[in-house]
């Protein structure tokens, strides 16, 4: 395959739908023109999923340098501020970076800069764990309420949070943003364009690879510390296959519960790129 035309000296992000091929170009971008590839994938960040998670495997980790993937406990508390702290060394470090992923939230805080807002104590975390989601959204400001998606219970208490904790809403943290870490113009910005017809097999047979490379052993491994409420546990894959483990689903019924929450995730996704990547270097999945 052809690889994009790219500037030698700039770092390189990638951003693509699940199952769009992106690490396979990751590492072909890295085997020619030498590099460290850098998740920007949130459900790959946590040491107890790599199979369920496409997590590069041991011995692709092992023939290219990887980092940021595997190195958070199941449940430890993780954000776009944790990822970007830990990504700026890497920016700085001798070799260029490859960053990788489909968190477009992480790519939006390295390119366009993020709100530095302090951590959210336990006790309001715990308290807004407890709420509804009405009851959540009853308390947030028109301004934070119109920018961020009402239907997604996480972005909702987040936001909750914030204002609970710090006084201030969401919005006016935003609105003093600082400038961003890596700015466009400073890097190789590419975004994976894969419409629907083409990635919905993939998605299917991804998951049936999954199967036999072990997802099964894997999320059984976990049984006794599930708790669906942690980030870690959301993955997807990883409610439905503990489903089936449990005697709650079919295999099938797992499999096709997968793929309609895979495809749900890839439409969220492809929506994020469209409306915050315009600028951004489309590359054809399907010329992969």
């Amino acid at each position: 395959m052809m690889l994009p035309d790219l500037d030698p000296d700039k770092p390189v992000l990638l951003a693509g739908p699940t199952a769009s091929g992106k690490s396979s170009l990751a590492v072909k971008i890295a085997e020619k023109q030498g590099g460290v590839i850098v998740n920007a994938d949130a459900s790959q960040i946590y040491d107890c999923w790599r199979v369920v998670t496409a997590r590069p495997s041991i011995s692709e980790e092992q023939s290219l340098p990887h980092h940021l993937y595997g190195h958070i406990r199941y449940d430890e508390q993780y954000s776009a501020g944790h990822w970007l702290r830990q990504v700026k060394p890497l920016l700085a470090g001798s070799e260029r970076p490859i960053i990788v992923g489909g968190t477009g939230l992480y790519f939006s805080a390295l390119t366009e800069g993020l709100a530095e807002i302090p951590p959210t104590p336990d006790k309001i975390r715990s308290l807004g764990d407890s709420l509804t989601l009405d009851s959540l959204l009853s308390q947030l400001d028109s301004q934070t309420a119109k920018r961020i998606d009402l239907n997604n219970r996480a972005r909702v208490q987040r936001a909750w949070e914030v204002l609970q904790a710090t006084g201030r809403s969401l919005a006016e943290w935003q609105d003093d943003t600082p400038p961003p870490v890596l700015p466009l113009g400073s890097c190789n910005a590419l975004v994976m364009h894969s419409p629907k017809e083409w990635l919905e097999p993939r998605i299917r047979q991804r998951f049936d690879l999954m199967i036999e490379q072990g997802a099964l052993e894997e999320v059984e491994e976990m049984r006794d510390l599930y708790d669906p409420a942690l980030p870690a546990c959301k993955a997807i894959g990883v409610p439905e296959l503990m489903g089936y483990i449990c005697g709650e689903l079919t295999l099938e019924e797992a499999r096709e519960q997968a793929a309609i929450a895979t495809r749900r995730y890839a439409k969220r996704q492809r929506s994020w790129f469209r409306a915050r990547m315009k600028q951004w270097e489309v590359v054809e999945s399907g010329d992969l």
